[in-house]
């Protein structure tokens, strides 16, 4: 039996309330996160507010759960999908294609070797080595070959995946990115690296996960340093555009030939008959573009990236929410191996692929 007209209105006004309540619920958790990010304790590790706001989610998701309203549910869901897109998008206006050509070809080399050995040797290491899933696989490769936090929440939404896959490779961009702050300087202070200023930005920025952490670590080295890391990290970044496309097209043939996995057969039979490119990503060009033309006053880009930090970070608040610490369990070790393995390539193979392109362009 059909429910009546008069049900379905009521039930309308209902679910946009708990919609609202949901976004507004991780709005003011954002916020909380936001300010304890700020504190000088915290700050100082390089810890950017998307990574203290997937722990705090994830705090509230397995302990006070139970003191949310069902309801709220399609609210939380909505900062971890849609708005999790819309701020992908627009952290294009962090980048130029000023700063990118600054550092010339070298840090182009550079960044694009390393992104696709990482993610190609993450990927092998995650899914031959310790037997993950594809998703968890490639999450974490991501984290440790583009951007950390923000590529671990591309990928996952152009995968559609779990969201205790996410917290899993957010916490492989946590621990080692955070060693990273802490370990380069001293191996560069101590001689072990063999790399001049430009060197030691090239390898920084091209090896190192977050961009806190990149910054982090080459202020102990120099200003000039720091400003190479800063641009050839950025660069990197960049390179999800690219990276997100091909993802896509290689998503939706393998679904289009029947090789959908378990997380994606629900989308198998929709997806297969479209090429499944994620607008966000060319939002982000787009708003790249926009950028690099100046088309908006440094104020206004300054305001807009501020609230697209505070996007991200409910996205992630959000994500932590939805994830369960009994699933993370499950694959935890496996996932934090993978990630091991790809900070040993980071380490040592960035090392040699950073004199390599020394090398080739001094």
């Amino acid at each position: 039996m059909s429910a009546s007209p008069s049900t379905t209105l009521a039930h309308q006004p209902s679910s946009a309330r708990g919609l609202l309540n949901g976004v507004l619920f991780v709005s003011l958790l954002a916020a909380a996160v936001t300010r304890l990010a700020a504190l000088p304790a915290i700050a100082g590790l390089g810890l950017s507010p998307l990574i203290v706001g997937i722990v705090a989610g994830a705090v509230y998701g397995n302990v006070l759960r139970d003191g949310m309203p069902e309801s709220w549910a399609a609210g939380v869901n909505f900062c971890a999908r849609k708005l999790l897109r819309i701020a992908v998008a627009f952290f294009g206006l962090r980048v130029s294609l000023q700063e990118i050509a600054q550092v010339g070809l070298p840090g182009l080399v550079e960044s694009a070797v390393i992104v696709v050995s990482t993610l190609s040797i993450g990927t092998w290491a995650g899914m031959k080595l310790m037997k993950l899933d594809r998703d968890t696989a490639l999450l974490t490769a991501a984290g440790g070959a583009i951007c950390g936090a923000a590529a671990v929440l591309a990928f996952e939404s152009t995968l559609q995946s779990k969201p205790h896959k996410s917290a899993m490779a957010v916490g492989s961009v946590v621990l080692f990115g955070t060693l990273s702050m802490f370990l380069y300087p001293v191996l560069y202070r101590a001689g072990w690296l063999h790399l001049d200023t430009l060197g030691a930005g090239l390898y920084f920025g091209g090896t190192i996960h977050e961009v806190a952490q990149v910054v982090g670590a080459a202020s102990n080295v120099s200003p000039e340093a720091t400003h190479v890391a800063t641009i050839v990290k950025m660069t990197r970044v960049m390179l999800l555009v690219p990276v997100l496309l091909v993802l896509g097209v290689w998503l939706n043939r393998r679904q289009a030939h029947g090789h959908g996995h378990s997380d994606s057969a629900g989308h198998a039979a929709r997806g297969a008959r479209k090429i499944a490119v994620p607008w966000f990503a060319l939002g982000f060009l787009a708003f790249v573009i926009v950028n690099s033309l100046h088309m908006l006053p440094e104020a206004a880009t300054q305001t807009v990236n501020t609230l697209d930090t505070f996007a991200l970070t409910m996205a992630m608040t959000a994500l932590g929410i939805e994830t369960r610490i009994s699933q993370v369990r499950q694959a935890g070790p496996r996932a934090l191996t993978t990630g091991l393995v790809v900070y040993a390539w980071l380490i040592g193979g960035g090392l040699a692929i950073t004199w390599a392109v020394e090398r080739l362009f001094g």
